[in-house]
């Protein structure tokens, strides 16, 4: 028997003409959440779900529209106003967002809006929603959040379902005057969802038997979400959707879960550790001239929130800006400062006017910077990378990988979901690092083979 808040929605779902397949069949776990699945083999193409884009919620369809718009909000940042008017990340940021885009909104005498329902609690809220569960609809609309689409479940690589959305040039149809399209452009957007765990209460109305496939009037329709099987789904199986190709630390970030054998896993070496192992090497002037560098042989990491750092991929092969850097860092103090006066010299020569000695300039700056990772791994570079993988090892504490994957195997995922999706992470992660010593040390015995080879033929 379906749970209450899942007959709610069902009647809800009625009510707004958003029609799906008989073949859907709803469960509702207490603790596993809601799933679907199909109650017969469904084919390839097949249209199984029609969401008109009204009954989404976007800032279009938002009672506080007029205010959003009136302010000039755009993306999630208007959109999270809009759940706060209907009804984690790092919290300074998003506090730092509220203080900036909310509260003047509160202050203002010309919206009156009651403060007890705008607080930072309440916008920390409607952003995390936001960032789990919006959809990015069409340009008229933006992001919005979308119902029954992610009642859903995640698979990374194995979806069976995309969402379509078909736009018209046609003012009359919603779509704001300016659409630029010309005639009807069908656009495939795989949308990110979240696992549902606690569909918050909707509307009770009356139900209505469901149809076995959406009705033919609105198919085709710009106005319209639609559901496609994008492969073959037998009967008695979950339909799954995909948030994108993503590893488990941003699976667990942003939706509160992980995969087992997930094969786009990555382990990140912050720049801050690879700071700390370069001092006990150099000194901190030395280090800060190294590194500055390296940025002039126009190298960086990876950027998120401030925050740089190194990806090591699921293979345990480090980024090539890593050993880039690595390689910098150790240089002979006079092969350092030969290198440093060069690309300072060339950079003079670019300044230039000539173009002859601009393109010098060009050509000096790829010679210096077209190194391979077999040139750029040598022995010092692969203790280096050795002693890092110790180091993003050591976060993790004196407990061993083997007991951690004991402890993950008699983890239910069920009633101990956070901890099994914590050790999941933790597993998989520890892994790559293994991996990545494999790696270095495959490299250190084959440097030691040709260096014998050498020695014997001489």
């Amino acid at each position: 028997m379906a749970s209450r808040r899942l007959r709610a929605f069902k009647r809800w779902m009625t009510s707004n003409n958003i029609q799906h397949t008989d073949a859907l069949h709803f469960t509702d776990d207490e603790l596993a959440g809601i799933s679907v699945f199909t109650t017969r083999h469904l084919h390839e193409g097949d249209l199984i779900a029609t969401i008109p884009k009204q009954s989404c919620l976007t800032i279009k369809t938002s009672g506080a529209s007029e205010l959003i718009e009136a302010v000039g909000l755009e993306g999630s940042f208007g959109l999270s106003v809009a759940i706060i008017q209907t009804v984690k990340e790092d919290k300074a940021l998003v506090h730092e967002d509220w203080k900036d885009c909310i509260l003047p909104l509160i202050h203002s005498e010309e919206f009156a809006l009651d403060p007890k329902f705008f607080r930072v609690e309440d916008y920390f809220a409607a952003k995390s929603l936001v960032a789990s569960r919006s959809f990015q609809i069409d340009d008229y609309h933006g992001e919005g959040m979308v119902p029954l689409a992610d009642l859903f479940n995640h698979k990374t690589g194995a979806e069976d379902v995309h969402f379509t959305s078909v736009e018209s040039d046609d003012s009359d149809d919603g779509l704001s005057d300016d659409d630029n399209s010309n005639g009807d452009e069908l656009k495939t957007q795989t949308f990110l969802t979240k696992e549902d765990e606690s569909m918050a209460n909707v509307v009770d109305h009356s139900s209505s038997d469901v149809p076995e496939s959406p009705s033919q009037d609105l198919t085709d329709n710009p106005l319209v979400l639609e559901m496609v099987l994008v492969k073959d789904v037998k009967a008695g199986v979950e339909v799954f959707n995909t948030y994108g190709s993503m590893g488990n630390a941003a699976l667990l970030h942003r939706y509160g879960f992980t995969e087992l054998d997930n094969p786009y896993d990555i382990v990140n070496i912050d720049m801050e550790l690879v700071v700390k192992w370069s001092l006990t090497l150099v000194t901190s002037r030395q280090s800060r001239a190294r590194i500055s560098l390296w940025r002039k042989l126009s190298y960086s990491g990876c950027i998120s929130q401030n925050s740089e750092y190194f990806e090591i991929s699921p293979d345990g092969e480090p980024q090539l800006e890593l050993l880039t850097l690595l390689y910098v860092i150790l240089l002979p103090e006079e092969t350092y400062t030969k290198l440093d006066l060069k690309l300072a010299t060339s950079r003079e020569l670019a300044n230039s006017s000539a173009p002859d000695l601009s393109h010098k300039h060009k050509l000096m700056c790829s010679e210096i910077s077209d190194l391979s990772n077999k040139m750029l791994l040598t022995k010092d570079v692969c203790k280096a990378l050795l002693s890092l993988a110790d180091m993003r090892e050591s976060l993790y504490g004196t407990g061993s990988l083997e007991a951690d994957i004991e402890d993950l195997g008699r983890c239910d995922c069920i009633s101990e979901r956070k901890l099994y999706h914590s050790l999941v992470l933790r597993v998989s992660e520890r892994r790559i690092i293994q991996k990545l010593k494999c790696y270095t040390e495959k490299r250190m015995k084959s440097l030691g083979k040709s260096h014998l080879l050498k020695k014997l033929k001489s």
